[in-house]
């Protein structure tokens, strides 16, 4: 799956104030909290409120601030969209905007995320406030609405998407195109000084809520933040769909490599070292790696909705224990984990700043809810100092991000397997063309999970497929919907981006085919973008190197002809986990400092979109693995990759009077790797089809 660039957060101490005031309901009226942010950012807190412990019923989702490279006035550009104007009201709009006046509200814009209160990518059905307010349905963007305004932004991968999806009471904003100001930006530009702008504070990561409030506060606006409401929620009402409540299952010993026991061990090392005597961990990735834990909250990711805290003497579970089986609550007895209830996570906080517990805060990742709550309970038991809090990255970060043998394994075999249904896939897929049999990008879709769910140890498919034909390929995210996809067009490019979450890992795929003569426009785009995959692929590097200093061998070959695209090279990819994790990536941002090391697994899959004609990507897994050079200037090692995804690239599409004969070579040598691998796996028409695509190439 095309890959998500990764920018560094900024940390900078957040000072806050709370203050109660009443809210109305039609059956009652009770009181919640209003959080505002206060000037100046690193001074002392005017007030306290013990409400703010209060406990939330439901989990809400944080912020993805989404940043430009420029810092442009706020003005309408020609990169966003017009529509024509429509008369028809937005009815969402209208009374969503109708709650900024309410008693105790009193705001004049709302910002509204994409994320939940974990700083997920994907996320329940539950908490998809942004896509049930906009209409937009792409993983990633912010809206912000106004009283007369609403605007949404939202990165490269999905501008086609939010063209077609959004209607005309929205303006889209393109971030980071030339001219296109960031969320702050603009709200600075359109509201007149000293307006409101309120956001609920488990939405956004404490960074993201200091970075904005620091960013607003140049026009003498105030960020508000609204504790115990969320607005959407409240004009979402009943049709909001109910929160999951899936059982969660053990991630057996001999998938996960190490127990529960000697994580939190080597954790607890890790907090005695930083002068810190617990940890709250919010990602829910986080938290099932650190568990050896699984769930089904979150489409396409094998997560549960959870906090952690742990201590030195101890753990404690915040989750709804409807989901806790007996298994489950065995397995977290031995390792000495206690539960509680979900919606305690504050009370717990405040608990732990009253005792004077100097806690771990990964202030780019725990939501401001959290943080402002450490920081504003201390003092209540009349003592004199704040606990200053250990401010640091958290450990699991790549812990969970360099993997150990029985992860890799896991991978290496899983990967295997969703090989072999690619295989049987493409088999099926192409001889149904030959046979001029319509098929829609679902029905494609949906056949090749048929496939996938074959394999033994498979659970899920690990992303929403991306089957587009002809100009859909050219949506990045494009998502296939049965009321208004394409058929698959022999004449034209098809591109599947697919992946398989399996109990012992997790794949990603991309592959573009012609099921008939390509143009020579399109074999040139496509061998340049393979040309740059396997550049990429063979690339040797000193240890400590971040991924952005790889990004341009992958873009290289575009570049000459001045072409390129709008997403990330590579991303990081969990085992048996997220798809998408962090902290590394491979990508034209190089904010991203992070080095690649031994045992971490990332994407390779440079692309090239041309809007509305066809898009082409090629993509693998890859492992980072030490590489014995024939030197070691500076008395350090070399890195290289391992390659895990072994599915046939398409020889029709490669124009070899543009390759050199070492790329002739490294194609032939991953096609024999294929057939090795794989056709053990097969029978039939799928290994007859794996041969047929397998064969050696010769320059002409």
């Amino acid at each position: 799956m095309e890959a998500i660039a990764t920018m560094s957060p900024l940390y900078r101490p957040i000072t806050l104030s709370t203050v109660a005031i009443s809210r109305f309901s039609p059956s009652q009226s009770r009181y919640f909290h209003v959080l505002s942010f206060s000037v100046p950012f690193l001074g002392k807190l005017k007030t306290h409120h013990q409400s703010i412990l209060k406990q939330r019923t439901s989990p809400n989702f944080p912020l993805l601030i989404v940043r430009s490279c420029n810092s442009i006035s706020a003005k309408p550009s020609s990169q966003i969209r017009r529509k024509p104007i429509d008369s028809k009201p937005d009815e969402k709009l209208l009374a969503l905007r109708g709650l900024f006046s309410k008693p105790g509200i009193g705001i004049d814009a709302y910002i509204i995320p994409s994320q939940d209160a974990h700083q997920s990518e994907f996320i329940a059905e539950c908490y998809m406030r942004r896509a049930y307010i906009s209409g937009f349905t792409g993983s990633a963007g912010t809206a912000v609405v106004t009283k007369d305004k609403a605007a949404l932004w939202t990165d490269g991968r999905y501008f086609l998407q939010a063209e077609k999806q959004l209607s005309p009471s929205w303006i889209l904003m393109r971030a980071g195109n030339y001219g296109v100001p960031t969320t702050s930006e603009w709200i600075n530009d359109v509201l007149t000084p000293g307006c409101r702008i309120g956001i609920d504070p488990f939405l956004f990561s404490s960074d993201e809520a200091e970075e904005l409030k620091e960013e607003i506060s140049k026009r003498n606006h105030e960020l508000v933040c609204l504790y115990d409401i969320n607005l959407v929620d409240q004009i979402w009402k009943e049709s909001r769909p109910k929160p999951p409540m899936k059982p969660i299952r053990v991630h057996d010993l001999k998938y996960a490599g190490v127990d529960v026991s000697s994580k939190l061990s080597s954790l607890r090392s890790e907090l005695i070292e930083a002068g810190s005597s617990a940890i709250i961990i919010s990602m829910l990735d986080d938290i099932a790696w650190l568990l050896n834990l699984r769930g089904n909250d979150v489409p396409h990711s094998p997560v549960m909705y959870a906090y952690l805290i742990v201590e030195i003497g101890g753990a404690k579970l915040f989750v709804d224990d409807s989901k806790v089986t007996p298994e489950v609550l065995a397995h977290l007895k031995s390792s000495g984990v206690e539960l509680r209830p979900y919606e305690s996570i504050l009370s717990e906080i405040g608990s732990l700043a009253e005792q004077g517990t100097q806690l771990w805060l990964d202030t780019s990742r725990v939501n401001a809810a959290i943080v402002s709550t450490y920081r504003s309970a201390f003092g209540n038991n009349g003592q004199t100092a704040r606990p200053r809090g250990v401010y640091k990255v958290s450990p699991i970060t790549i812990a969970k991000a360099v993997k150990n043998h029985a992860e890799l394994e896991g991978m290496r075999n899983s990967h295997l397997r969703d090989a072999a249904a690619l295989a049987q896939f493409w088999a099926w897929l192409e001889e149904e063309i030959q046979n001029n049999v319509v098929l829609t990008e679902v029905e494609v879709a949906d056949k090749l999970l048929e496939f996938r769910a074959m394999q033994a140890g498979f659970m899920d498919t690990s992303f929403d497929t991306i089957s587009g034909s002809g100009a859909n390929g050219a949506i990045i995210h494009y998502k296939p919907e049965p009321e208004s996809c394409d058929v698959v067009d022999a004449k034209k490019l098809f591109l599947l981006d697919s992946g398989g979450q399996y109990i012992d890992g997790t794949t990603d795929v991309t592959r573009t085919v012609h099921f008939g003569e390509p143009t020579s426009r399109q074999k040139e785009c496509f061998t340049r973008v393979l040309q740059g995959h396997i550049a990429l692929d063979q690339a040797i590097y000193p240890e400590n190197t971040p991924g952005f200093v790889l990004d341009a061998f992958a873009r290289s070959f575009l570049w000459k002809i001045g072409l390129d695209y709008r997403h990330g090279t590579g991303h990081g990819v969990g085992a048996a986990l997220n798809v998408h994790e962090g902290p590394q990536s491979i990508s034209f941002r190089f904010g991203n400092m992070t080095p690649l090391q031994k045992g971490m697994i990332v994407s390779n899959e440079p692309g090239y979109y041309e809007d509305h004609s066809f898009g082409i990507r090629i993509e693998n897994l890859l492992i980072v693995k030490e590489i014995n050079t024939p030197n070691h200037f500076g008395g350090i090692g070399y890195l290289g990759f391992e390659k895990i995804t072994f599915v046939p690239i398409q020889s029709k599409l490669v124009e070899l009077s543009l390759m050199s004969t070492a790329e002739v070579d490294w194609l032939n040598d991953y096609h024999l790797q294929v057939w090795e691998k794989v056709s053990p796996l097969l029978e039939g028409a799928a290994r007859q089809w794996l041969w047929d695509n397998t064969r050696p190439l010769a320059k002409p």
